[in-house]
């Protein structure tokens, strides 16, 4: 590239090597790197100066063009908000997902106001970077959140996203039996269980990025369906009775996941559409008590 390229020039011939990679959307990470480098927000690069750092610039297209996922040459995930840590080791939190976290503090505020002597308790299992978690946080500061998740190199990016806020982490395995010893101080008295499990079936022809998240956070069995499966009894133990619980889940699996719920004694059981109109989440309710 010519050292007398401007910007536009520099995210024009950035986005044609991006497209020739198979990206589609080119033009957008070229603009977010370069605005990356340079420090400002995507809508504040200089188009008509003279481009500087320009081998920097370089040389995270590079990396992009190899499909390491943006977000974690750029180090961060925009989730609602909030800026999260992102990294190799831990799943990079998805669009898709805010939908439940939306409809989780709606569900609060909804149902939980703010002010009530006791606080309402909101559990998310498999927690991840804790984006559902600090998403909940941020809007509900007042709530006694507790975030699960198991690995050790999840945990690092947990603790990061999550620090400064009241949110407890605990961890342990969603699917044992052991994780109601763990949250024993809660069980049957939780007002909100929020999940993005585990949950695409067993596929190695996706796009190249789904493969630099954690193997164990992506795929579960060859339907998808196992992680979902094995926590639904910790789920239900953890409800208390006319409790709610949005788990996220493949976009073939609505229906599975449904009869799952429905199998383990919830009721109103639910599809909830993401923005793009993907049946992508299932809702239910513990039964009330007599």
């Amino acid at each position: 590239m010519s050292h007398q390229a401007t910007f536009a020039e520099a995210l024009r011939i950035a986005a044609e090597r991006l497209r020739a990679a198979g990206i589609d959307s080119a033009d957008w990470d070229a603009r977010m790197l370069l605005a990356h480098v340079l420090g400002v927000g995507h809508m504040d690069i200089p188009l008509g100066a003279q481009a500087t750092d320009i081998e920097q610039f370089d040389g995270l297209i590079s990396r992009r063009v190899e499909r390491e996922p943006l977000q974690h040459i750029m180090g961060t995930a925009a989730f609602g908000p909030l800026d999260l840590e992102v990294g190799p080791g831990v799943f990079i939190p998805r669009p898709e997902t805010e939908s439940l976290a939306d409809w989780a503090v709606n569900y609060l505020q909804k149902n939980h106001p703010r002010h009530q002597e006791t606080p309402p308790v909101v559990v998310d299992l498999c927690t991840g970077s804790g984006a559902l978690a600090a998403y909940i946080s941020y809007y509900r500061p007042d709530a006694r959140i507790i975030a699960v998740e198991l690995s050790d190199a999840s945990l690092t990016f947990t603790h990061r996203n999550l620090a400064g806020t009241s949110v407890e982490i605990v961890q342990a395995d969603v699917t044992s039996p052991e994780l109601l010893d763990k949250l024993s101080a809660v069980v049957g008295q939780v007002d909100l269980v929020v999940t993005n499990p585990p949950y695409v079936p067993e596929e190695p022809n996706l796009a190249p990025e789904v493969y630099f998240d954690p193997h164990d956070a992506v795929f579960s069995g060859d339907d998808g369906m196992d992680v979902i499966h094995a926590m639904m009894p910790n789920i239900v133990a953890l409800l208390r009775p006319g409790a709610r619980v949005g788990i996220e889940h493949d976009d073939t699996t609505s229906v599975a996941v449904q009869e799952t719920a429905r199998d383990a004694g919830l009721v109103n059981v639910s599809p909830l559409k993401d923005l793009g109109g993907t049946a992508r989440f299932v809702l239910a309710e513990a039964p009330s008590g007599s």
